[in-house]
């Protein structure tokens, strides 16, 4: 069997909209912090550390070495990761919607369809019918529960400005008709399922339409559905016959969650 990686990391160092930062404390360092925490409990113990004390020097470890610890502060939003109701709205179909952790796990671990949308360009949106032509091309009937993974080739312009203002979006229509045959979940290689920032703001700007404005997300609110954004290396894949594996990350509340998102191949 071999395992194909579709997802990309959290680095702060990558270019992004939202702020990112991990807390690196390294080794040497991580005395430091297990000190400062567990005397900072209480304040005869803060006062001790204040002066100086501490209740495990680095001369007492092994190599002067305690354990790395890494603090992540970032939106779910980032790396890949999976949305689910909660995140298009407080409703969906007309009752209370529901948040990344109430995902059904058997929706994640199905057979995948890849379709070879690369020919799209950034101001465009993935219709229904680009999917029945590429469905078509690889001769392929959709099944339920199948995770169709919608292949643009942006994730290539991850780490740079273009990853969030070059990509095509989804058309709700589309998302339509993948609910009509069953689908739970669908992906992207892409930063969102609505077209950039760019297109999107001027022709609502211009037209005061609410209909230009995240009309895939907030499609959401009508119909319940599961969409995986940030994925990469589609290009890796054949067009059927292997399995998706999306376990979200099990975030109490929130209406996306990361996942190491990987595709199985015989």
């Amino acid at each position: 069997m071999k395992i194909v990686d579709l997802s990309l990391p959290i680095d702060e160092k990558a270019f992004e909209v939202h702020k990112v930062d991990i807390e690196r404390i390294s080794h040497r360092m991580g005395v430091e912090k297990f000190n400062r925490v567990i005397m900072g409990k209480s304040l005869w113990g803060k006062m001790k550390y204040a002066f100086g004390q501490r209740i495990i020097k680095k001369e007492a470890l092994p190599d002067e070495e305690f354990l790395s610890l890494e603090i992540v502060h970032a939106p779910v939003h980032i790396g890949t990761h999976l949305d689910y109701s909660f995140h298009y709205g407080s409703q969906s179909e007309g009752r209370a919607a529901k948040t990344a952790d109430e995902i059904p796990l058997e929706y994640c671990y199905q057979n995948g369809v890849k379709l070879d949308l690369t020919h799209l360009k950034p101001n465009e949106v993935i219709k229904f019918a680009d999917i029945e032509e590429a469905l078509k091309k690889i001769d392929y009937e959709l099944r339920p529960l199948d995770i169709v993974l919608l292949h643009t080739g942006a994730d290539k312009l991850y780490g740079t400005p273009k990853y969030f203002s070059d990509y095509p979006g989804v058309d709700p229509l589309a998302i339509q008709y993948l609910l009509g045959k069953g689908v739970k979940i669908f992906g992207v290689d892409t930063m969102g399922i609505d077209r950039p920032y760019r297109f999107m703001l001027k022709e609502f700007q211009e037209t005061k339409d609410p209909k230009t404005f995240y009309p895939a997300h907030f499609y959401g609110r009508k119909k319940e559905f599961i969409h995986i954004e940030r994925l990469a290396n589609l290009e890796q894949l054949p067009a059927f016959g292997f399995k998706i594996v999306c376990f979200p990350i099990r975030i109490k509340n929130t209406g996306a969650a990361w996942a190491r998102v990987v595709a199985l191949l015989d």
